[in-house]
């Protein structure tokens, strides 16, 4: 049986698998220079030893797995999958050595799940007094957002020239939505436009922070959290801290863009409207946010002066929380039960596939309830023959199973993680909420660990689950459950085997 599951394992393109992981770690490096640099011009120089130790570790482990011969230079949808999954491993927890190093997150659990919370774009934090932070970290706290908002390898395949066709696995395997497609022919140049794109987006929204006189070091970490939907704040208060309508207005704007098909941006730019018109998912997307904001609106009317702030707090929290970013202007979980169970809606629900959000998405939100009513149509006219369709196409039957299963697979996750994370005993609301907004990246729970709280409470062994949680969020279920298929092939065999010999 042994060899049977290692003939099955051998069978993955490994090298190039472990090339991949190489150039990752070397992207790594390069990106916590901007830390470094921020260390010294704040003088913080025990932390930028901390950086210091871990670079030289990603750059002479990356050289090593980056130059290893690769024999076949092609592989599969399931390669792709291992090798995503892999580098999102590797990358969480290299990338928080540096709070290690440093002990300004003593423990390695602890300095693992804030990283994983950073690079998913969660935003969840086990920090009690996050001002406490050197600057430099909270730098790069925020900064793994802007890194893991489009994707570490989405990076890799724009920027680096070891890329081909089969590099498609490892942009579906990356970036969230049940279907991806390229933009122009060459993958290459499709992941440099959307990080074009991306980069333009976080340019302009730096711009609009720094003119209503948000300081510099500031409007970067917030600039990071609202690209990446993310919502890692440098200040307890959150956005809350500014006390201010117009950095509230700048940064609810962009999470709403960031939580868009990048792909209409493009059709934005290339000056063809048709698409965006037609985009149903679009029009969804719009119109859950503006019923949310009214319906909390009024809902806490009476807990404001007018209904006028009553509705600046709902928008920013409804925007915030259905793009899975996380940043919060007022304590929500102080608001009555119907506006937290809109909010809890919202969690599950997520941004736009093709987006920086998290969550279900509203593409599958969509196919859901059009294959609800498309079974109930077909009880009423059972010769009725129709199909699902969006933006005016006919949805491929296996998108609607794809998006069948992955809900799913959604909710056993949630049920397991509740089951395991229920073992500290906190409250039923701590409990559910927590699991929900680490696989959904949305950060804030509700309970203790709601916008004013933190994960700290929790144990090694629920931040752990709670970290995978949010990898499976961000890498969409696949590509870390991947890695148990073998085991489970070995386990189905064995049984086989020994029904035979009975």
């Amino acid at each position: 049986m042994t060899f049977w599951l290692n003939r099955n394992i051998n069978k993955l393109n490994w090298r190039v698998i472990l090339n991949m992981i190489g150039f990752a770690l070397i992207a790594l490096s390069v990106f916590m220079l901007l830390p470094v640099f921020v260390a010294l011009i704040y003088r913080e120089f025990m932390p930028m030893r901390a950086f210091g130790i871990t670079i030289a570790i990603c750059i002479v482990l990356g050289l090593f797995l980056s130059r290893l011969k690769v024999k076949e230079s092609s592989y599969f949808a399931r390669d792709g999958m291992i090798a995503v999954g892999l580098v999102w491993l590797c990358v969480s927890f290299f990338g928080g050595l540096p709070f290690y190093f440093s002990q300004e997150i003593p423990s390695l659990t602890d300095a693992f799940f804030e990283t994983v919370s950073g690079f998913t774009t969660t935003g969840a934090t086990i920090l009690t007094d996050i001002e406490s932070l050197s600057r430099c970290m909270l730098f790069w706290r925020s900064f793994t957002h802007w890194i893991g908002g489009m994707g570490v390898l989405v990076f890799v395949l724009a920027f680096l020239p070891k890329s081909n066709e089969h590099t498609m696995h490892i942009m579906r395997a990356e970036v969230p939505g049940p279907t991806i497609s390229k933009l122009v022919s060459r993958l290459k140049t499709t992941t440099m436009i959307l990080y074009g794109l991306y980069m333009t987006l976080s340019i302009i929204e730096l711009c609009f922070l720094l003119i209503g006189g948000m300081p510099l070091f500031d409007a970067l970490c917030n600039t990071f959290g609202t690209a990446g939907t993310g919502g890692f704040a440098i200040y307890a208060a959150s956005i809350g801290e500014y006390h201010s309508v117009y950095f509230e207005t700048v940064i609810m704007i962009f999470m709403f863009l960031f939580g868009i098909n990048f792909n209409l941006y493009f059709f934005l730019v290339i000056k063809d409207f048709e698409p965006i018109f037609k985009n149903e998912e679009l029009k969804w997307y719009v119109c859950i946010v503006v019923l949310a904001a009214l319906a909390i609106g009024l809902n806490i009317w009476s807990m404001y002066d007018s209904f006028g702030d009553a509705l600046r707090y709902s928008s920013f929290q409804v925007v915030s929380i259905i793009t899975t970013t996380g940043y919060a202007t007022t304590d929500f979980n102080l608001w009555p039960t119907f506006s937290k169970m809109i909010l809890f809606f919202l969690m599950v629900v997520g941004a736009c596939a093709g987006s920086t959000g998290g969550g279900l998405k509203m593409t599958r939100l969509m196919i859901l309830l059009k294959k609800i009513k498309l079974n109930v149509q077909k009880l009423w006219h059972p010769k009725k023959v129709e199909a699902i369709t969006m933006d005016g196409k006919i949805v491929e039957k296996e998108i609607v199973d794809q998006s069948l299963a992955f809900f799913c697979a959604w909710m056993i996750i949630i049920t397991v993680g509740t089951l395991i994370v229920s073992l500290d005993n906190f409250d039923f609301e701590t409990t559910l909420t927590s699991v929900y907004t680490c696989l959904g990246n949305v950060g804030p729970g509700l309970g203790l660990c709601g916008p004013t709280g933190s994960f700290a409470m929790f144990s090694i062994l629920s931040k752990i689950v709670l970290s995978f949680c949010m990898l499976l969020g961000r890498l969409e279920i696949y590509p870390i459950l991947i890695f148990m298929f073998p085991l489970l092939e070995l386990r189905r065999k064995s049984g086989h085997v020994h029904k035979k010999s009975e």
